[in-house]
C-alpha cells in the first residue's frame, strides 16, 4: 500500500440528535422549543453538534491531503458501491462502525471516537489527532487488524440479509412467533418471542443481557459465555427468547453454536407479521412468513477494523 492515490478514503459520517430534531420538527427553534418545554438541556444537543461537524471537518482535512476522498452518509450505505481499494473511516458511536461493516467486503475500517468524553468508544479504538498516523501505517501495510465474523440469512425465496452484531427471528410486534427449528440432527415446533443469533462482535451485547435474564431466573451467577466470544470465531450462538411448552412446542433446542457443520435452519408457521432483521435495524428486514425457510450460517464475507 506504498501508492495512496490508487486507494479512495471514505468517510462515513451519522446525523446527530440536533439534526434528527431539525427534521423532526422542520426549524431548530421549534425542536429547542419542544426540548425546552420538556426540561431538557438544548445546549446538550448543540454541544454535541458543534464538536462533531468540527471532528468531520478535521478529518476531511487530513483524508483530503493524503488522497482521494468521499464523505457518505450512514443512511446511503446500502446503496453505495464500494471499490476493493478503497479505506473506510467512521466517525461517530460503535452503532456506526457495525452499520458500515455490513456493507464491506473486506475493505479495512478506521473508526473515529469523535467525543472521547462523551463515547466510551468500544469499538473505536482512535482519536481524530490519531487519523493521519493510524491511515499512513495502513497504507504501509503495518496496521494491526482484527477480523470479524458475519452471520447470514439466507431463504428459500431468494433473500438474504448480513449481520454484523446479531440477527433477530420472529414477530414484527410483540406476539409470538411459531415456527420449526432444525439443528444438530434434531428438529422442534416452537413458540417463542423469537430468536437471537449472535456474532462474536456482537457476544457482549444482546447477547449478554440475554445470559443474565437467564442466570437470573436460574439462580445462577456464571456462565463460559459471559464476557462474549472472540470476533473471529468461526461460530455463531442461537439463544430462543421465552420458549413456551405446550402439547405441540418444545423447549429443548433453545441454546446452541452454529458453526460451519451445524448451520440452523428455521421454517416459519407464522401467516403473517414475521421478520428477520439484523443489527437492531428493523427498518431493513426479511420477510419471514408461512413457506420460508431460512438458514442461518457463518457469512463467506468477514470485517476487517483497524485496531
Amino acid at each position: 500500500m506504498s501508492e495512496p492515490y490508487q486507494y479512495r478514503f471514505i468517510l462515513v459520517v451519522r446525523k446527530t440528535r440536533l439534526q434528527e430534531l431539525i427534521e423532526r420538527f422542520n426549524t431548530w427553534p421549534q425542536a429547542r422549543f419542544y426540548l425546552e418545554h420538556n426540561q431538557v438541556d438544548a445546549q446538550d444537543y448543540l454541544d454535541e453538534h458543534d464538536l462533531y461537524q468540527r471532528r468531520i471537518q478535521e478529518a476531511e482535512r487530513t483524508l483530503k491531503a493524503l488522497g482521494r476522498f468521499q464523505r457518505l452518509e450512514r443512511g446511503l450505505l446500502p446503496n453505495y458501491q464500494f471499490s476493493p481499494a478503497d479505506i473506510v473511516i467512521t466517525i461517530g458511536q460503535d452503532g456506526l462502525v457495525a452499520n458500515t461493516l455490513k456493507y464491506l467486503d473486506g475493505q479495512p475500517v478506521i473508526a473515529i471516537n469523535p467525543d472521547p468524553g462523551r463515547w466510551d468508544g468500544k469499538l473505536l479504538p482512535f482519536e481524530i489527532g490519531e487519523l493521519k498516523g493510524v491511515v499512513t501505517r495502513t497504507l504501509a501495510g503495518r496496521s494491526a487488524c482484527k477480523t470479524i465474523t458475519f452471520a447470514e440469512a439466507k431463504t428459500n425465496d431468494g433473500q438474504r440479509l448480513l449481520a454484523v452484531n446479531d440477527l433477530f427471528v420472529g414477530p414484527k410486534s410483540h406476539t409470538s412467533a411459531r415456527y420449526l427449528l432444525a439443528w444438530n440432527g434434531s428438529q422442534e415446533t416452537q413458540s417463542s418471542s423469537g430468536i437471537i443469533i449472535s456474532t462474536g462482535f456482537g457476544s457482549t451485547g444482546w447477547f449478554q443481557s440475554i445470559l443474565a435474564g437467564a442466570l437470573g431466573v436460574a439462580g445462577g451467577e456464571h456462565h463460559p459465555l459471559q464476557g462474549g466470544f472472540a470476533w473471529h470465531e468461526c461460530r455463531l450462538q442461537f439463544t430462543v427468547r421465552e420458549p413456551f411448552p405446550s402439547r405441540t412446542t418444545g423447549t429443548s433446542l433453545v441454546f446452541g453454536a452454529i458453526t460451519p457443520e451445524m448451520p440452523l435452519q428455521l421454517e416459519s408457521q407464522m401467516p403473517e407479521n414475521g421478520v428477520i432483521f439484523s443489527d437492531g435495524i428493523e427498518s431493513d428486514y426479511l420477510t419471514f412468513n408461512s413457506g420460508t425457510v431460512a438458514t442461518i450460517s457463518l457469512a463467506a464475507s468477514q470485517g476487517q477494523l483497524i485496531v
